[in-house]
């Protein structure tokens, strides 16, 4: 397994399995047995077990493993064998404020942990397996390396996460030159890397991002040196966290990595975009999250959502402000609560009319208490307020670019002017 660069993780569940097959049969070995006895297990696991499909079939692979590369025995039929059919279940999506909550209950690293897996998209054992030379301050990239299918990829480094990231290597860097002095400076690298650069293994940039606070014995090879963060330390932070906020739903580390995904969509990202941001090879795997976004009603409106709003039911709060002369003027403050998701190239077919009526025409709104966004696929956010200026820059936007109208919330004063709340 180790010459065909199998993980650590798929070496050690392959053992386990290939020994319960055989403690499963009473201790004979593995030549004495073939197709019956297999299926036999497999069934055994599926039935008396009721173990979900995805161990179902890792259990198969391991033989299969066992019989063709070990045994080096042919079973053409054990490819016949059905996978485990798994139920087509959609990812859990935490919402924003959600997320907020559960990130404002880790702690320390795993605080920065859980940032990395929401803000970047990352899974949990590429988080934990970054490497310093990964991290690209200046372009505000994390480099993926042997990502889930031996794959590389970019993806965005939040601008939040910069600060307290380079504060958590200042104290990785105490680590290393500690374990440096004290001759267990070398970290694990790739045999094939090993070979290739012999002494990269001590330099800074290998080292892990996230490395574990003590230094451990490595199974492979019995090298005492320092490893990764565990992630099952983060998943057992992350179990409390959702508890503490008082969430329901069942999350995981992995909820954060969907949570990302589903969030672009909602800003507008095309498709594409959170496929290469996710690694996905297929996008019909990214498609999974367009179902998220269907699911509670983000897709298709309620008739009675739909209803015109009476602007003057709207109005939340009046304040005096002080201009100043000296003089005061009233302003209200409105809660509009309108949105329309459409394509509206048409949004910017006159020129040198301020963008805040067209707004005011589309969503038939008195224009003293309206404002708006207009949100991109590129996810920058235009803001409308009614100048002349503002309106000639939009023109300079492709028209197709367009996606959304949102108007939430506006302000106005006595003397017409729109301020964005």
């Amino acid at each position: 397994m180790r010459l065909k660069h199998y993980s650590i993780r798929t070496e050690q569940a392959y053992v386990d399995w290939i020994r319960r097959f055989i403690l499963f049969h009473g201790k004979r070995h593995p030549n004495e047995m073939g197709g019956p006895e297999i299926v036999a297990f497999l069934t055994y696991l599926a039935v008396e077990r009721n173990v979900a499909a995805a161990t179902q079939n890792l259990a198969r692979s391991a033989l299969l493993f066992l019989y063709r590369e070990i045994l080096t025995i042919e079973l053409p039929w054990l490819d016949g064998v059905q996978h485990a059919k798994r139920p087509a279940r959609l990812p859990v999506v935490l919402t924003r404020d959600e997320v907020r909550r559960v990130l404002d209950r880790l702690d320390g690293t795993h605080r920065l942990i859980g940032a990395l897996l929401y803000g970047a998209g990352l899974r949990i054992m590429e988080a934990v397996r970054l490497r310093v030379k990964d991290v690209d301050f200046e372009r505000r990239e994390i480099m993926v390396r042997d990502g889930k299918g031996a794959k590389d990829r970019v993806t965005v480094l939040p601008r939040s996460a910069i600060a307290p990231l380079r504060a958590h290597l200042r104290s990785v860097h105490g680590l290393y030159e500690q374990d440096s002095a004290d001759g267990c400076g070398a970290v694990y690298m790739p045999a094939a890397l090993e070979r290739k650069w012999r002494s990269a293994a001590r330099e800074w940039g290998w080292q892990y991002v996230f490395a574990a606070p003590t230094r451990s014995r490595d199974p492979r090879g019995g090298v005492v040196r320092r490893h990764h963060l565990s992630d099952q330390a983060f998943q057992r932070a992350m179990r409390q966290a959702v508890r503490d906020a008082g969430i329901v739903k069942l999350a995981t580390p992995h909820s954060l990595r969907h949570s990302f995904a589903t969030h672009l969509l909602e800003s507008g990202y095309d498709i594409r975009t959170v496929q290469e941001l996710l690694g996905h090879s297929d996008v019909s795997t990214t498609m999974i999250y367009t179902h998220v976004l269907n699911r509670g009603g983000r897709a298709v409106r309620s008739p009675l959502e739909l209803t015109p709003i009476d602007c003057a039911e709207a109005l939340v709060a009046e304040e005096r402000i002080e201009n100043p002369d000296g003089s005061t003027r009233l302003r209200a403050v409105a809660d509009v609560g309108i949105e329309r998701i459409a394509p509206v190239p048409e949004i910017l077919d006159r020129d040198a009319v301020p963008a805040n009526y067209r707004h005011r025409e589309r969503c038939n709104q008195p224009g003293d208490i309206v404002a708006a966004d207009e949100i991109f696929p590129s996810g920058q956010i235009e803001r409308s307020l009614g100048a002349e200026n503002e309106a000639q820059r939009k023109q300079r936007l492709r028209r197709e670019s367009v996606v959304i109208v949102v108007i939430r919330r506006a302000v106005r004063s006595t003397h017409g002017g729109i301020t964005r709340s």
